[in-house]
């Protein structure tokens, strides 16, 4: 029960930022607008400010974990600062098929 309410917070704080209504999905892999993948493993809120954050691991190196503010995963990218990028969003989720498909 407490898993669902988290989520439909996660879900909440996405849909008020975003017209696209983009939600974080958990275990699912994204691509950040350089180019490599991510997993997000969860969702945690910072034990001073309640900000809601998103935990997610490398799927190269070291695959190490990092925490990153939702809105700023979730925004989109600075196309003045980058005008070379193509994707629209900072961090954009992944249609991965199955080999066995």
């Amino acid at each position: 029960m407490e898993n669902l309410e988290q989520n439909n917070k996660v879900a909440t704080a996405a849909n008020a930022m975003h017209d696209t209504r983009r939600e974080i999905q958990i275990h699912r892999v994204y691509r950040h607008f350089k180019g490599d993948y991510y997993l997000v493993e969860d969702m945690a809120n910072d034990c001073e400010t309640e900000e809601s954050m998103v935990v997610y691991r490398k799927l190269y190196g070291d695959g190490s974990l990092w925490i990153r503010p939702l809105a700023n995963f979730l925004s989109e990218v600075d196309h003045d600062k980058y005008p070379e990028i193509k994707q629209r969003y900072r961090f954009e989720l992944q249609d991965i098929k199955s080999v066995r498909d």
